[in-house]
């Protein structure tokens, strides 16, 4: 059979050898807002960087979240945005940790019910928008949606995968350092996998 595999045993040293901080953004690089800025102000920022970046079609999914004194705090994720627009999603409990786990329709349609969702929450979107702080919003990212920035591009393939995580907020020494997006990681697999000789 001609062709490739999806990694050779050069190419597995290679991905043990590239680590995140070689594809990660940086944090001063990546778009971000103070956690008094309002939701409203975390999406404006989410769709300038979008059209800033729409050249390299690798369009922001997350916002990064400072503190006063400038430190990242966490990020707000697209879905962040859209769960906080439905504050009842936290009476049902962290669905993070659930969301792997193959949810039927029919326990989805039975959550909608029991808890009241989404029955009029799209109908004062202005209001929400400018009521809701980002501080309020942001949340504490889940122990494997950190990486350090010295680990290799295997974990971090393992961690998003595991995680279905669209990125990985990226440390060194204590602090947030950078993001490692999803579209970075799955782009520089695929270039290495289009250059193997078929």
């Amino acid at each position: 059979m001609s062709g490739c595999k999806f990694l050779t045993f050069s190419e597995d040293i290679f991905m043990e050898n590239l680590k995140v901080k070689d594809l990660m953004v940086p944090v001063e690089q990546y778009c971000s807002v103070g956690e008094d800025a309002t939701l409203y102000d975390a999406v404006i920022e989410l769709e300038k960087a979008r059209v800033q970046d729409e050249a390299s079609g690798c369009p922001y999914r997350a916002v990064l979240v400072c503190s006063k004194e400038g430190k990242v705090v966490g990020k707000l994720s697209q879905l962040d945005v859209l769960r906080s627009l439905e504050p009842r999603y936290t009476e049902a409990g962290d669905l993070r940790k659930v969301s792997g786990f193959g949810i039927s329709a029919e326990y989805l349609r039975s959550m909608m019910d029991t808890f009241g969702l989404w029955k009029a929450p799209l109908d004062d979107l202005c209001r929400k928008a400018t009521d809701f702080e980002v501080g309020d919003l942001v949340r504490s990212p889940l122990e494997g949606e950190v990486i350090d920035e010295e680990a290799s591009l295997n974990r971090a393939v393992h961690q998003l995968v595991v995680g279905h995580f669209q990125s990985l907020l990226v440390t060194w020494k204590g602090e947030y350092t950078g993001i490692l997006r999803l579209v970075d990681v799955f782009r520089e697999i695929t270039e290495r996998m289009k250059a193997c000789k078929i």
